[in-house]
């Protein structure tokens, strides 16, 4: 797990709604002091949602990317709640409250273990922490490998960011792009050598990739994506059964190393 960092409460300013295809918007967002505070791939932030009647609660979003000099965070939103529907109609100069940087983040290897050789695997709108996650393996000197996946074409995001930060390989059910099937099922698990997974997705997904991780003895790191209420281990409603016990995602994790987790 990372070392603790600093939370914080912010006000920052949309800069930026793209919708990358129905119903997936990617949000940059600046703040007025100029510089972000310092956060870690994997963690998320908790947002306020305003506008809509029919969401008390802050919606917990993964952190897609810090830019290297700190000056815009992107937030990736699929739009089928309430909630997520509201931050899509979000407009250039609107300002979204948010809460963060929480959580624990993904381990990353030292700049000295070159020889490392992580694949990262999502799928749908769990891609968002693996592009931030890429980005920092990446300034350590260290290519690596994404395996994505989705229904469709249409639900691969951000495509030619991750290929500027890596090797990309694809999966859609329909074989509209790369292999047809599952991310579990791509040739690559049986033509490449990784030292490191890291997974993020539908749960199923990540069980399955856990499995694949363990069967060929490498370790893995998931980022759960539990239903969260308060993002601070308070009203433990995201708690996931461990070999440690019940522990709370959100304050916990939401990584976890998957061999602390009952899914194999």
């Amino acid at each position: 797990m990372n070392e603790k960092i600093k939370k914080h409460i912010l006000d920052l300013s949309v800069v930026r709604m793209c919708e990358l295809s129905p119903g997936y918007f990617e949000i940059h967002l600046i703040s007025a002091c100029g510089t972000i505070p310092e956060m870690h791939p994997g963690q998320f932030v908790q947002v306020r949602v305003d506008g809509s009647p029919e969401t008390f609660l802050r919606r917990p979003i993964s952190v897609n990317l810090l830019t290297v000099d700190h000056t815009e965070l992107w937030l990736l939103v699929h739009a089928v709640g309430a909630g997520t529907k509201a931050l899509a109609c979000l407009n250039e100069g609107h300002t979204l409250n948010l809460v963060g940087p929480l959580g624990n983040g993904f381990t990353l290897p030292s700049s000295d273990e070159y020889d490392t050789h992580p694949l990262l695997v999502g799928g749908g709108v769990g891609t968002a922490p693996l592009l931030f996650l890429g980005q920092e393996l990446s300034q350590r000197g260290i290519r690596p490998t994404f395996l994505l996946g989705g229904k469709r074409k249409s639900d691969i995001m951000q495509l030619e960011h991750f290929q500027l930060l890596g090797d990309v390989a694809l999966t859609t059910e329909d074989g509209s792009v790369g292999e047809r099937g599952f991310v579990t099922q791509h040739s690559i698990w049986h033509t490449d050598a990784f030292t490191q997974v890291y997974t993020c997705g539908p749960k199923p997904m990540m069980v399955n990739v856990a499995r694949i991780a363990h069967e060929q003895k490498i370790p893995c790191e998931a980022s759960l994506e539990n239903m969260m209420a308060c993002g601070l281990g308070a009203c433990l409603c995201c708690v996931e059964d461990t070999v440690e016990g019940n522990l709370c995602v959100c304050s916990e994790g939401p990584v976890f190393d998957t061999s602390k987790l009952k899914w194999i």
